[in-house]
């Protein structure tokens, strides 16, 4: 990470808790370059967490308040941070099973309701940090450690279903897509209403060795292999797009 942005870390915190290759700590780069680009108030900032890796990212590094909630609940509480103070800048950072499966309730009311804060995804397809479990966004067939022959339900598309529930904008990318990343993260800290970025982040701990990808260079480059602009997507057939991973903006 760049030097200068250790000013945004607290320092007693290294090394971090994640995985070796796992993809939240190159998130959290991206979080933090989009921040520093803008020139926010780090101090006019409230970040809030749910339970799980991706929950990590804020706290406790993140030097300035966060809210490491309950699981499942990052989106409830972070709504009640923005009704009390709607001057602050609010933003969730979890995990897809913490937002999609026991907080997806509030994830698409949140978008519903068109509240002013960003959530940002950490979506690593799997309980990463309990043990491996099936999560929400588990493609198809994946193996976890409760689908050992692999996933029978079709996962969810997390920008299609904040899009649908009316979120301001909403985005996909992954971190082998830095760039683009910390572009759509600006965008969404800007935008007057709900945001939403899902982002795929590799685990290799947990998925890759149940998925022959056991390590961060054959998981980034199985991402780039199986990503597909949203502008081409568009245009391709169902069929077309089964096991792709479909990043862009949704909706803006």
């Amino acid at each position: 990470m760049s030097e200068h942005l250790y000013k945004y870390l607290r320092t007693d915190v290294f090394p971090t808790p994640f995985c070796a290759g796992c993809g939240h700590g190159i998130l959290m780069g991206a979080i933090l370059r989009a921040i520093d680009e803008l020139k926010l108030d780090f101090n006019k900032m409230v970040f809030v967490s749910g339970i799980g890796c991706g929950a990590w990212i804020p706290s406790p590094h993140f030097a300035t308040d966060t809210l490491h909630t309950l699981h499942g609940r990052p989106v409830a509480y972070a709504t009640g941070v923005k009704l009390f103070n709607p001057d602050l800048k609010v933003v969730v950072i979890s995990g897809d099973g913490d937002l999609a499966a026991i907080g997806g309730n509030h994830l698409i009311h949140a978008a519903r309701r068109n509240i002013e804060m960003t959530v940002i995804c950490a979506n690593n397809s799997i309980y990463g940090m309990t043990g491996g479990q099936v999560s929400p966004t588990t493609p198809k067939d994946a193996k976890t450690m409760t689908t050992s022959k692999g996933n029978p339900e079709e996962p969810f598309d997390l920008c299609k279903l904040t899009h649908a529930c009316g979120a301001r904008y909403v985005a996909r990318y992954t971190v082998y897509h830095v760039k683009p990343l910390i572009n759509s993260i600006k965008k969404a800290l800007t935008t007057n209403g709900f945001s939403f970025i899902d982002v795929v982040s590799p685990c290799p701990t947990q998925f890759g060795r149940r998925n022959k990808l056991p390590n961060l260079f054959e998981m980034l480059t199985d991402i780039k292999n199986q990503s597909v602009r949203y502008e081409t997507a568009k245009q391709s057939k169902k069929e077309e797009l089964i096991g792709k991973i479909v990043i862009g903006e949704y909706s803006d």
